[in-house]
Parts: structure tokens; C-alpha cells; sequence
């Protein structure tokens, strides 16, 4: 498995652990539409959340804020609608964002961005 995709799936397992630890239910992970692939799906309270992670093993080439930008908000926005439709969800929800830092040392660090998409 190539290192981007080790990190990946390190980074992904992290934000779940770290949405259960913040009483986030999770419903679905890895979830594949026709057009990609929601990250994480959870519900908070009343509300269902989805989550985009984004990886990077270092900052020398840039964020990994800086990998979300708007094509790619509009793709989560039409997947997590598409979501919502086939499932006939009726409540309120969201997307956000976990980036993470992992590296030979471990985790650097975790931001967690709420509605990222309006």
C-alpha cells in the first residue's frame, strides 16, 4: 500500500476515535456514492454530521486546510445531499472538516472545522 494511503487510513481511524471521544455517533464509515467516497458519517445529538479528513504526513508542500477548496466543498456538498435523498434523512445536518498531522512520531495535530460548507 503506497505511504499516502497508510496515512490516510491512520488519519481517518484517528478522527473517528476523536469524534467518539467528543459524543459523536458514528453511523457509517467509507461510505462510496457514485462520484466518491464520504469519509465519515455521524450523528451529534439531532443532527447528522459529515465528515470530510484530510491527512498529510508534513506541511512542507502546504495544509491540509489547503487540499478543501471550493470544487471540493461542492463535490461534499452533492454527496452528503445525495446521501440525504437516498436515505430520506429529514433532519438538520452538516459538513466538516478533520485535518490531522501524522508523522514517524505520531499524531502532530488535529483540527476539527464544523460547516464547512453553507
Amino acid at each position: 500500500m503506497a505511504i499516502h494511503n497508510t496515512i490516510g487510513k491512520e488519519g481517518e481511524e484517528t478522527a473517528r476515535k476523536y469524534l467518539e471521544s467528543k459524543e459523536y455517533k458514528i453511523v457509517e464509515q467509507n461510505y462510496k456514492t457514485k462520484r466518491a467516497e464520504i469519509d465519515i458519517i455521524a450523528r451529534r445529538k439531532n443532527e447528522l454530521v459529515f465528515v470530510e479528513v484530510r491527512t498529510k504526513h508534513h506541511e512542507q508542500y502546504g495544509t491540509p486546510e489547503e487540499t478543501i477548496n471550493y470544487q471540493k466543498r461542492m463535490r461534499l456538498q452533492r454527496n452528503a445531499e445525495a446521501y440525504v435523498h437516498k436515505t430520506k434523512y429529514r433532519g438538520p445536518y452538516r459538513i466538516d472538516a478533520i485535518c490531522l498531522i501524522i508523522n514517524g512520531t505520531g499524531l502532530q495535530r488535529i483540527d476539527h472545522y464544523e460547516s464547512i460548507c453553507e
